[in-house]
């Protein structure tokens, strides 16, 4: 096989530790929040001003809105003030900074990175095009989330980076957000989790009814079951879970992206939300939604879940559903093949399967299509991202893992009309890890979460040994030509 050219830029975004956001700081119980809402209660006012002007001089600069951030948290925690107790505007906000802390989202990485078209591409130079660049953040306790940067490509391929802005921010979530109880149901029965009760709390609702009217609705049936028992409780508390795994947020219009930031919210997300792979999907109509999977994981299980975005400002988190939802490492198809949804997969953590559904959240049947087959992923193999769509066929970047676990960006191409055949397949990896790239938080890794195509030209944003992001651009016409 002929050696592809595979250009490398010297652009590498690493981690900066400065990026810190202002997160609620939970304690163990709610003696311990009792007493230090005690001991600031027993503060003269003037010891409170003069902490609180220490509090806004040290953090202040450091977040947008800082003392909004620390009311929110007063009005959080304020059941631990003795009713009837006096407690002034910052009284308030300096218990409110007892209950903050700063969590450092990038302390340890930022890497597996996927690339979209933006969404605007006005009041750009001839010939250049405007990307959003999706990356996993990881900082204290491997705790993943997902930040955004921005950049365009010039009409000669060259790639610029936006200058990340100081700020970090979480979204708010959507109050009152609609589910559609068709939908809410099928997605019961896919957990298992119909029968007399959850049939008596959907017949309380409407066909598009809130969380909150959802609580009720359980709260009337439990109050209604005579037996009572432990079984029905925790029906009630998986029903609600589902609810609450199910989430629209939205960050305010005059935020730039680069401060918006998705963090874990709900248990199944609790140790992050990683490795998005995000793709512009095309319908049937021509319109155009961003989706994205990535993987909830827990501390003990990882779970592949769902995001969609039209603006990158309004978010939904939408949970997969059926026995064909496991393991890390799904991704989208670009549009619907023959008329239904596909999705790359890999559900025994080493080939590679291609799956179809009539509906996004639901999958149910898997079909093996790679194995893996050279020294390089005699390990395993997984995607890079979602298929790319060429005239000879979707074209996938993969990754292989080798000998020393040493991790290796691949290709091969499926066709374009039957997605579960395999027509080309590079031998050799397509990037491996430099010297200048092979050091890191785990060694010997090249990594990607999703590619763009431009002018016959990939442009691939690629993780290096878990650390830092830089990108590779490499001709089509190569890459076609070096398969077998």
């Amino acid at each position: 096989m002929k050696a592809i050219n595979v250009r490398r830029s010297h652009l590498t975004l690493r981690p900066d530790p400065g990026r810190v956001l202002a997160r609620p700081l939970n304690l163990a119980n709610d003696e311990r929040a009792d007493t230090i809402c005690q001991r600031v209660m027993a503060l003269p006012e003037l010891e409170v001003h003069a902490l609180l002007e220490q509090v806004q001089a040290e953090f202040g600069n450091r977040h947008p809105e800082t003392r909004a951030f620390l009311k929110r948290r007063f009005e959080e925690v304020q059941h631990c003030v003795v009713l009837g107790t006096d407690c002034s505007e910052e009284r308030a906000l300096l218990l409110g900074s007892y209950f903050t802390h700063e969590y450092s989202l990038e302390a340890a990485a930022l890497f597996n990175p996927s690339i979209v078209p933006h969404p605007d591409q006005s009041d750009l130079p001839p010939g250049s095009l405007r990307f959003i660049l999706s990356l996993r953040a990881t900082g204290e306790g491997h705790i993943s989330s997902i930040t955004f940067r921005t950049g365009f490509l010039d009409a000669q391929e060259n790639i610029t980076i936006n200058e990340p802005t100081r700020y970090s921010l979480e979204p708010a979530q959507v109050p009152n957000a609609a589910y559609e109880k068709g939908l809410f149901e099928r997605k019961l029965q896919e957990l298992a989790l119909t029968g007399d009760f959850t049939r008596r709390v959907l017949q309380g609702l409407p066909d598009s009814f809130t969380l909150e009217a959802l609580r009720a609705s359980i709260g009337v049936a439990v109050k209604e079951d005579q037996a009572r028992d432990q079984g029905t409780e925790a029906v009630a508390r998986k029903t609600l879970a589902l609810a609450q795994s199910n989430y629209e947020v939205q960050f305010p219009p005059n935020s730039r992206l680069s401060e918006r930031v998705l963090f874990p919210v709900t248990p199944s997300q609790s140790n992050g939300i990683e490795d998005a792979r995000f793709v512009r999907f095309e319908h049937e109509d021509g319109t155009h939604t961003y989706y994205a999977t990535y993987t909830a994981y827990d501390g003990k299980l990882v779970l592949p879940q769902f995001i969609e975005t039209l603006d990158f400002l309004h978010f939904k988190f939408i949970t997969l559903n059926g026995p064909a939802v496991q393991n890390k490492g799904m991704a989208l198809f670009p549009r619907k093949v023959n008329g239904r949804y596909a999705m790359l997969s890999r559900q025994d953590h080493e080939n590679i399967y291609v799956m179809f559904s009539d509906h996004l959240h639901f999958w149910h049947q898997t079909q093996l299509v790679l194995r893996p087959a050279f020294p390089w992923e005699f390990i395993q193999i997984g995607n890079c991202g979602s298929p790319i769509e060429t005239e000879a066929g979707w074209l996938v970047l993969s990754h292989g893992v080798g000998p020393m676990r040493k991790y290796c960006i691949g290709a091969f191409l499926l066709d374009l009309h039957e997605p579960v055949q395999v027509i080309g397949r590079l031998r050799e990896p397509l990037i491996k890890a430099n010297e200048n790239e092979r050091e890191g938080y785990v060694p010997n890794v090249v990594y990607s979460c999703g590619s763009l195509l431009r002018d016959r030209q990939l442009i691939i944003p690629y993780a290096m040994s878990d650390y830092a992001t830089t990108f590779a651009t490499v001709s089509l016409d190569e890459v076609l030509d070096g398969m077998e």
